[in-house]
């Protein structure tokens, strides 16, 4: 048996994991004053943020089941006889809905998993998964570790753009009460304050910091990312690199259906 590994684009999967794993991705909708394109396919992280820049109204929605179904088909295709597809969680995306009803029109069996999280932490879920089933794991046992990775997986980021957080409406009211720079983690569908800031110096090292309270001497897999914040992203990394818990990071682009709800300039981390 083969099985196939499906996720969305939301969990801002970087070629080198995509590659690494052969994971099929399915594009979420990006809409840009009324017009929707499919990200990464019909629009690029440079365009979107230039759209935004240029004063454009965006949100995010679900692709389409016969989307999803797409993806399936190409995954079969490529030799998969069984299908795992991890997303983001149903608490804030309509994606699991279009992927249930895909799976029930594959060919194939499909073991769904909703994480119940967003952006790189589904990639974490993928990165758990992919692991399991490289070890000889069934899907099942594939499917638990993304499952048990979604309840565990950690983040910790800085917004370039609060008012697009407080419009999304996943921005903890506490944000708007911290001076300075707000710390943030995106827990149980909202981005609450875990820390602060007076300078992007000062980010990074309680972004560092919070990583490596979280891990408690336990190794973790890290993915950096940035919406056009490379400097500061590096400085994180390389912050990161450096502690002995962090046994492997990878850097991925912060693109539109995350940048969406936080804009230019985020930077962040996502571990497990």
């Amino acid at each position: 048996m083969t099985i196939g590994i499906v996720t969305d684009s939301n969990a801002q999967l970087p070629v080198e994991l995509r590659d690494r794993f052969a994971v099929h991705v399915v594009p979420l909708v990006i809409v840009i004053d009324g017009r929707e394109y499919r990200e990464g396919i019909d629009l690029t992280a440079e365009e979107f943020y230039a759209h935004l820049q240029a004063g454009g109204t965006v949100s995010t929605a679900a692709p389409a089941p016969g989307e999803v179904l797409a993806v399936y088909e190409a995954a079969i295709d490529a030799g998969a006889s069984e299908i795992l597809s991890v997303h983001v969680g149903s608490n804030t995306s309509g994606t699991c809905n279009a992927v249930r009803l895909a799976a029930q029109a594959a060919m194939v069996p499909v073991d769904i998993v909703d994480t119940g999280t967003a952006s790189f932490a589904i990639a974490g879920c993928v990165w758990a998964a992919a692991d399991a089933l490289a070890d000889g794991a069934d899907i099942g046992t594939a499917a638990a570790a993304a499952r048990a990775t979604a309840s565990t997986v950690g983040n910790v980021f800085v917004v370039g753009a609060l008012d697009l957080a407080r419009r999304g409406g996943r921005l903890g009211s506490s944000a708007s009460e911290v001076d300075g720079i707000p710390v943030l983690a995106f827990e149980q569908g909202e981005m609450n304050v875990v820390g602060r800031a007076v300078d992007v110096a000062g980010a990074v090292g309680a972004m560092t910091d919070y990583v490596v309270g979280e891990a408690r001497h336990r190794h973790l897999r890290v993915g950096v990312g940035d919406a056009r914040s490379p400097d500061v992203a590096a400085a994180l990394a390389d912050a990161l690199r450096a502690r002995s818990e962090v046994v492997e990071l990878v850097h991925y682009a912060i693109g539109p259906s995350v940048g969406a709800h936080t804009g230019a300039g985020t930077v962040g981390a996502c571990f497990f």
